[in-house]
């Protein structure tokens, strides 16, 4: 569930200067790539734009079309579409690993920044029919 939790203050709680960094890098990527800005959703996941899911259980719900997390030891990168039709892309990446739809990297030097790129604007493209609009909270270019 989105917050009014600023964005700024809670990267400001990032202890890490390197991974504060890092997230700042995601910010602007998943800004550019879905043209709004961040939201907190919950306590530390900052979303961009939003989605509607309804699951065959008719259970349903709103969720951010890309999303990140600082979280101890490594950055969380939420890619709602998944990986299945990715295989080229993250074989280029570089170190990471995967879950359905979470992508984990210890830090961005990590990995080719061309390449998140790619793979954030095919999960903001592969989720526009699902896209909640308009967001009250666009980037203004």
């Amino acid at each position: 569930m989105p917050t009014d939790v600023p964005v700024a203050q809670f990267m400001a709680t990032v202890a890490d200067p390197a991974r504060r960094a890092d997230c700042e890098t995601l910010v602007r990527l998943m800004e550019a790539a879905t043209g709004e800005r961040g939201q907190m959703w919950g306590g530390a996941i900052v979303g961009f734009g939003s989605y509607h899911y309804v699951y065959a259980s008719g259970n349903s719900g709103d969720w951010p079309v890309v999303a990140f997390s600082p979280r101890k030891t490594d950055l969380s990168v939420y890619i709602m579409p998944g990986f299945e039709s990715h295989a080229s892309l993250l074989q280029r990446l570089g170190k990471h690993k995967t879950g359905k739809s979470c992508l984990t990297l210890k830090r961005l030097a990590d990995v080719d920044l061309d390449v998140l790129r790619q793979l954030i604007e095919a999960s903001v493209a592969a989720m526009a029919p699902q896209r909640v609009f308009p967001s009250k909270k666009e980037v203004k270019p």
